[in-house]
Formats: structure tokens, C-alpha cells, sequence
């Protein structure tokens, strides 16, 4: 019988796994890897994959570290929560918003309805 482990585990675990897969998905986006392709490497379904990027605490923790090893290889789980590779630091350098600068007279007129 299968047991729903989103239903057993407690929120602050719930969030755990939530951030590992939140940490997963920023690394494969920041090295550009498509998630049907780390999941071939791996030796996963497509499907599985889905979960893991999703959080689902179900997943096999096995599963888990072949999908991180098909992305970033070498890389630890503890090195991945630490957020310093440097493909991740270059994403959010990328996807920093830039600075806002205030309209100028002729750009609010323009706006004005």
C-alpha cells in the first residue's frame, strides 16, 4: 500500500524538501540543461524527474542524488545547498531586475490619460 508522504511528514519537513528541489531547478536552469535530458543521464523517467523538481518527499533520496549527479557531476548535496556554484551566482546576477529610473517630463505626458 502506498502511504502519501506529503500527508505523514511535518511542514517544516515538507519545506526542506521543498528547497532542495527549488535549489535543483536553479542549478540545471543556471547550466542550462533540459530536464528530460538530466533525467536520460540519470536513468529516471521524465516523470520522476517532475517530482523531484516538484518536491515530492516520496522520491527516493537514491533518485535524487543520480539526478543532481546528472547535472552538476561531482556535485554534493551539501555543496548544492550552499548555493555557491558559480553557474547558480551567474543566474542571479542575470535575472537581477536593473535599476528603475524615473520617467522624464515628456515620458509622463506620454503616459497620461
Amino acid at each position: 500500500m502506498r502511504i502519501d508522504q506529503e500527508l505523514t511528514l511535518a511542514s517544516k519537513q515538507l519545506g526542506q524538501s521543498a528547497e532542495i528541489a527549488h535549489c535543483l531547478v536553479s542549478l540545471r536552469l543556471a547550466r542550462r540543461v533540459r530536464q528530460g535530458e538530466a533525467a536520460v543521464r540519470a536513468g529516471l523517467s521524465r516523470a520522476t524527474a517532475q517530482r523531484i523538481e516538484k518536491g515530492d518527499p516520496g522520491v527516493a533520496i537514491g533518485a535524487l542524488l543520480r539526478y543532481l549527479d546528472a547535472i552538476a557531476p561531482g556535485m554534493t548535496l551539501l555543496q548544492l545547498l550552499s548555493g555557491d556554484d558559480p553557474a547558480i551566482i551567474a543566474l542571479e546576477r542575470r535575472s537581477r531586475p536593473q535599476r528603475v529610473r524615473a520617467l522624464n517630463a515628456a515620458e509622463m505626458k506620454a503616459l497620461d490619460f
